[in-house]
């Protein structure tokens, strides 16, 4: 005999099976874990509950593809920013170095390492200022990636492959 019943806003099957005349009747329970697992994500055992509308709003597979599309970007805009950068520094070292190897620029190097020395200190106050203030970004940081963890899977993926790219 079977029956129907909610538990927990699930559909859940009990039936009997009657074995042989002398044995007691046993109970058997079907969950039906389709709709259980469009209710709870992996995502939400491991990352907890709150999952943010992002993952409400999408299918995994969507959610994927944006982080990897919006990755990709950044990781090739990245490296393409980087390598303008690095070259403009670069080559700016090495024209100071000729022009210092040439005798058209004196450096005074007493004066570099004073302010080498001053600049140190500077960082250091305001390094101890600045700490309680990195630490609240960085928790923010975190959070957010725990609530939207399959888009920023996604992203850094793609961050990957737009630097190699």
């Amino acid at each position: 005999m079977l029956l129907e019943k909610q538990v927990n806003g699930l559909p859940r099957f009990t039936f009997n099976i009657n074995v042989d005349a002398e044995s007691e009747e046993e109970l058997y329970e079907v969950v039906n874990i389709t709709d259980y697992a469009r209710r709870h994500q992996w995502w939400s055992r491991v990352f907890g509950t709150s999952t943010g509308p992002i993952a409400e709003k999408y299918s995994v597979t969507s959610q994927i593809m944006m982080g990897g599309v919006t990755g990709w970007c950044a990781g090739y805009l990245f490296q393409r920013v980087g390598k303008i950068v690095a070259t403009a520094v670069g080559g700016g070292f090495l024209l100071l170095q000729i022009a210092n190897h040439s005798g058209y620029v004196q450096v005074d190097w007493r004066k570099v390492e004073k302010d080498v020395n001053k600049a140190k200190k500077h960082l250091k106050k305001k390094a101890n200022k600045a700490a309680p203030e990195l630490n609240s970004f960085i928790e923010e940081s975190t959070e957010f990636v725990k609530r939207n963890i399959v888009i920023s899977g996604g992203f850094v993926g793609g961050f990957l492959l737009g630097l190699a790219s």
